[in-house]
């Protein structure tokens, strides 16, 4: 029997089911064959899609069941054989297909749950950095509030400004009920409370410092939780329906207050600490955050760096308060002072001059006296006259001496002198006093000695008189040697003066004198009370009451200014004793032999020189005064005008007179005056010898003097004998400077 392919008779409902089965296979077969082409497309424009074969095949699989379901649509109807078998073949293609498909998705799953594993390990990677994101911008922002705080904080260096500042903007900046700082208190055993956000509570509350939470707080650096009900957190009213916040405390660190001496802190030298305590509201469940903690431990070590500025600052405030306190003072002390020296100058200036022209008078009419006619007993008056007016002289010139000597005024004057000079004529002038007293003087001068020496000739002779004449007056009998040498580098080192440290050098040489007598001795322990001015050794004091207690004074400061020393050695009282100094001098060129002064003249051969003739012209405003220089001047036969003023002077002044002397002590009258007769007689042959009288021969004197053009300056009281010296010299020489 012959198959055949045929179609029973359907009913009308079952058409109907046939006719929807047709219709939905065409548009399966339409959806299966558009999948195809969006995957086509899909892995044309994908680049990174790994599996593309995969697609491929996957998309064959859909193909395949498309063209089985569209071939389907011929099986609806009356079909061939052809039909069947195309049929048939698409079946068993999708068959394969779809197999294929499924095995390769068992292998493909696991790649797939991987990618799915990375997506969710990329997920959890962006979740980390979000929050990493999320805390640096929280540091963000507390670096913004701890730059914000730090400038409010150190805008200032008040102190009390800057807690103030602190508590107000950490309260405005993490919203807090209260925010308080305990300082320690003078004592250091306790805290007090100092400042509050709030001022809810009142200020000066104190807790001991040794608490247990304090302890805590002060040996961490971090800020740490406290209890609330800690004595310094119960800052905030009792009661209320809401638990208390949580409450940190910190430390900030102080000064070490015993370098900057703050007035109402205590003054420790150990480390020290302010106490900080935070709050937050009672009427929240907020908790502290680890960046607000951070915040505040920053916002600590700020404050603590503008209190260490502030304390700076207030001690140098404070220094500066007082250095200008001091040179007030001291500028007041100073201008005291320099008033005090100028009243003590010009003091000293007119009492010399005013001293002096009455010592003029009583020395010049005394020697004057002496030349006449006399019995013994007068002779001895004028001699005591005499003598008495030489010591007060020598006494004004002790204490000038001593005054320029301190203000630092008096300079020496160096120049080429005879030394062995000095000492025959030092020792000539004690001879007499000495034979009187029966004391035998002698002197010892080395072989080696220098006969010249360059040096203050003045300032050594009168160390010389007053060493030399202390000998003499303190000694009743025996003998007195005076010895002078070249000291030995040996002799540098004295154990008798540790504080000499002399320099020697080839210009130079220190000359060692050694004056010896038998008298009253010293007791050793009174030896340095005589360098002191107006001190005397009680011995000496007693038993020669005579002197003015500046002789060895003045006599120690000339020899320091010569850069030597003077010592004196005493067994005690009535064994005498040995006065010896040392001063530096200079050598003099061997060139220069030709210029060295001349020896000075024995006294003794002025005795019969006299002027007969000599027209010379005296102007002294003081009417006393230009008495005796004339009546010294007429007893050498001068022949002699008087004039009292400057006008009168330049008015009788000619080329007769040889010799003007002038008074130049009180005023520039006379240094104008010498100038004008300059301009009168501009004949340097015609022009008088100019000779300046005063009582004060210092530096700046005889400056004035010689620039002017004097030709010479004289010191007051003259003798008959110091005046026939000084006409012979100024005739002779053309020019004569004394100098105390």
């Amino acid at each position: 029997m012959e198959s055949c392919n045929c179609v029973e008779p359907q009913l009308p409902a079952d058409e109907l089911l046939m006719k929807y089965q047709y219709i939905s296979d065409f548009f399966i077969a339409v959806a299966y064959f558009s999948i195809p082409l969006e995957l086509i497309y899909f892995v044309k424009k994908s680049a990174v899609f790994p599996y593309r074969w995969v697609l491929v095949q996957f998309g064959a699989f859909i193909v395949l069941c498309g063209a089985t379901h569209l071939i389907s649509l011929w099986t609806f109807t009356m079909h061939s054989r052809t039909v069947a078998i195309v049929m048939t073949t698409a079946k068993i293609l999708t068959a394969v297909v779809s197999c294929a498909t499924a095995l390769m998705l068992v292998h493909i799953i696991p790649d797939l749950l991987s990618v799915k594993t990375r997506e969710l390990f990329l997920k959890n990677k962006a979740a980390e950095l979000d929050r990493e994101m999320g805390l640096i911008r929280t540091q963000e922002e507390t670096g913004r509030h701890v730059r914000m705080l730090t400038h409010e904080i150190r805008s200032t260096l008040d102190r009390h400004t800057i807690l103030k500042t602190t508590l107000v903007e950490l309260g405005r900046t993490l919203a807090l009920e209260e925010c308080a700082l305990w300082m320690p208190t003078h004592t250091g055993l306790e805290l007090q409370l100092s400042y509050t956000l709030r001022q809810q509570n009142p200020v000066g509350h104190t807790v001991p410092i040794h608490h247990p939470v304090i302890n805590k707080v002060f040996s961490s650096n971090c800020a740490l939780p406290i209890s609330p009900n800690c004595p310094v957190a119960r800052l905030r009213p009792h009661g209320g329906k809401f638990m208390p916040g949580e409450v940190v405390a910190v430390r900030v660190p102080l000064l070490h207050l015993s370098n900057f001496q703050i007035y109402d802190w205590p003054e420790v030298s150990t480390r020290n600490y302010a106490l900080m305590v935070l709050m937050l509201p009672s009427d929240s469940a907020r908790q502290w955050h680890v960046h607000e903690l951070e915040l505040v431990e920053v916002v600590a070590d700020q404050v603590a760096v503008a209190l260490s500025h502030a304390a700076i600052l207030e001690e140098s405030m404070r220094a500066r308060d007082m250095l200008m306190e001091q040179n007030v003072a001291l500028d007041l002390a100073r201008r005291e002072a320099e008033t005090a020296i100028r009243t003590r100058n010009d003091f000293l200036a007119v009492m010399n001059h005013e001293m002096r022209t009455p010592m003029h008078a009583t020395i010049a009419l005394s020697s004057l006296l002496q030349e006449t006619e006399l019995t013994a007993e007068q002779r001895l008056m004028v001699e005591t006259i005499l003598k008495s007016s030489n010591l007060l002289a020598t006494l004004i010139n002790d204490v000038l001496d001593l005054s320029r000597l301190e203000d630092g005024s008096l300079q020496l004057e160096e120049a080429t002198f005879n030394l062995h000079s000095v000492f025959r004529e030092a020792l000539n002038l004690i001879k007499p006093v000495a034979s009187v007293k029966k004391l035998s003087l002698t002197l010892q001068i080395a072989a080696d000695l220098p006969a010249y020496a360059i040096g203050d000739e003045k300032r050594l002779m009168q160390i010389l008189l007053n060493v030399v004449g202390n000998a003499v007056k303190f000694s009743k009998e025996g003998s007195i040697s005076v010895t002078t040498f070249v000291a030995k580098p040996e002799s540098f080192k004295d154990a008798r003066i540790p504080d000499f440290h002399p320099v020697p050098s080839d210009g130079h040489f220190y000359l060692q004198v050694q004056v010896k007598d038998s008298g009253a001795g010293i007791n050793p322990q009174d030896i340095p009370k005589l360098f002191t001015k107006f001190a005397q050794s009680q011995t000496l004091a007693t038993r020669n009451p005579v002197g003015s207690g500046l002789g060895l004074a003045i006599c120690k400061r000339f020899v320091n200014l010569m850069d030597g020393e003077i010592w004196i050695e005493s067994e005690g009282t009535g064994k005498g004793c040995t006065v010896t100094f040392m001063v530096k001098l200079g050598i003099p060129d061997q060139s220069n032999e030709s210029k060295l002064p001349f020896a000075p003249k024995n006294m003794g051969s002025h005795v019969s020189t006299n002027f007969p003739g000599l027209k010379v012209l005296v102007m002294d405003d003081n009417g006393i005064s230009r008495s005796v220089t004339k009546g010294l001047l007429m007893h050498l036969g001068c022949a002699v005008t008087t004039v009292s003023s400057s006008e009168e002077c330049l008015r009788v002044v000619s080329l007769e007179h040889k010799v003007v002397f002038m008074d130049v002590c009180t005023g520039l009258d006379g240094y104008e005056l010498a100038a004008r007769i300059h301009e009168k007689f501009t004949n340097r042959l015609d022009r008088p010898l100019i000779v300046a009288l005063t009582g004060n021969t210092n530096k700046v004197t005889k400056d004035k003097c010689m620039r002017v053009g004097m030709n010479g300056l004289i010191l007051k009281p003259v003798s008959v004998e110091k005046m026939r010296g000084v006409l012979s010299k100024l005739l002779e020489r053309q020019v004569l400077f004394e100098t105390v």
